[in-house]
């Protein structure tokens, strides 16, 4: 009978080992497909031979360093060892966001229930994550630069994503040390509209969502890239003022920023387009009214819900011809039942909607059916 057991247990160790390398690839591979990256400059992706190499190269503004993340699915080994990379095992199942950003990413891939934890819950404005917040299957963390540590650990997190505007990621270290992984989101810093909605690749690899992700951005890139091309069928570009005042200073979208990029998309003519920032300018009153007083449009007026509470704030804003022909618009009125942004969260995952609304407000001939999502003009 041992001799029998023993022949057995032999036959069966032989026979397994027999098995091809192609028989054991979906086991290393099934959560690693691989990616493609047309317009996001932030980050790279890697496919290796058992795991995925993911390298985010702007973190935050002028970063010395990038950060390594390395994939490997659940059960296997870390595929090499490294003091600098961060190695994950995927796919995730329990994660921690910490930008609003983060939030359609996650529900367009129907991935909002593995969502544990968010800091200042308050800013979400997604009717379908706020159900989960309200039914208590996401908790409150309280600020993203000061995360509660102690909750956070409770929540058992395999992943957690944050985001740092100026390097310092003293809220993070600690939740790594714990043995919690920790990803920088810097997707708000890209220049490309579409760039930034191609981050949605840079989560679903978490997930083993590559392949929805693919599909989400590809319809997203559709509809921006045929909404460009139907603004330039026009001859005309109405000139476009930007921003508003804080305090004494007037912030303008630089003309290489990613707002200058949609109202050259939408066939405008941004009066600052000839500057080579990415970010914003800061300017005086009186040099905005200089070159802007006759500016056919004004687009992204702040939070203003009236051109009475504008000219509150400002009484000289009634000098542009704008405020005086009524062709004023903002971005920043719809808003969640906790005063949440919907443009914050959703807008940087759908570029094209920004773009149609725009197009909708210079040439409404172009998108007759078309109600903008996001800009709403005041009155």
């Amino acid at each position: 009978m041992r001799t029998t057991f023993i022949i057995s247990l032999l036959f069966l160790l032989s026979t397994s080992c027999k098995k091809t390398p192609k028989d054991t690839t979906p086991l290393t591979v099934m959560y690693l497909a691989p990616q493609n990256i047309e317009y996001a400059s932030g980050f790279t992706i890697k496919n290796r031979e058992n795991y995925k190499e993911i390298k985010v190269t702007t973190p935050w503004p002028d970063a010395k360093e990038e950060l390594t993340y390395i994939l490997h699915p659940k059960g296997t080994e870390k595929p090499f060892k490294s003091k600098n990379a961060i190695f994950i095992e995927v796919p995730i199942e329990r994660v921690v966001v910490t930008s609003t950003t983060d939030i359609p990413m996650l529900e367009y891939m129907n991935l909002e229930e593995k969502l544990v934890g968010f800091p200042h819950t308050d800013y979400i404005s997604s009717e379908k994550t706020r159900a989960l917040i309200n039914n208590g299957a996401i908790k409150e963390l309280g600020e993203e630069w000061n995360l509660n540590t102690e909750v956070v650990l409770e929540l058992s997190p395999e992943l957690v994503v944050g985001f740092s505007s100026s390097g310092d990621t003293k809220a993070y270290d600690l939740i790594q040390k714990t043995g919690i992984p920790v990803v920088i989101n810097g997707s708000w810093l890209e220049e490309h509209p579409l760039g930034r909605a191609e981050w949605i690749k840079f989560m679903a690899a978490f997930f083993g969502k590559e392949k929805t992700a693919e599909d989400i951005f590809q319809n997203i890139k559709k509809e921006y890239n045929q909404a460009t091309t139907l603004a330039k069928n026009t001859t005309s570009s109405p000139t476009v003022l930007s921003g508003n005042m804080f305090k004494d200073v007037w912030h303008v979208p630089g003309g290489n920023s990613f707002v200058a990029k949609f109202l050259k998309d939408a066939n405008t003519t941004y009066l600052w387009a000839d500057n080579s920032q990415t970010g914003s300018l800061t300017l005086s009153f009186e040099s905005v009214l200089e070159k802007a007083q006759n500016a056919e449009l004004w687009i992204g007026s702040g939070n203003s819900k009236s051109l009475n509470e504008l000219k509150e704030k400002n009484y000289r804003y009634v000098l542009f011809d704008a405020f005086k022909n009524k062709t004023v618009y903002s971005s920043t009125l719809k808003m969640g039942s906790k005063g949440g942004l919907v443009y914050y969260e959703l807008g940087p995952m759908r570029p094209d909607l920004i773009l149609k609304d725009i197009i909708k407000i210079a040439h409404p001939e172009l998108l007759i059916d078309y109600e903008p999502f996001f800009f709403e003009k005041l009155n």
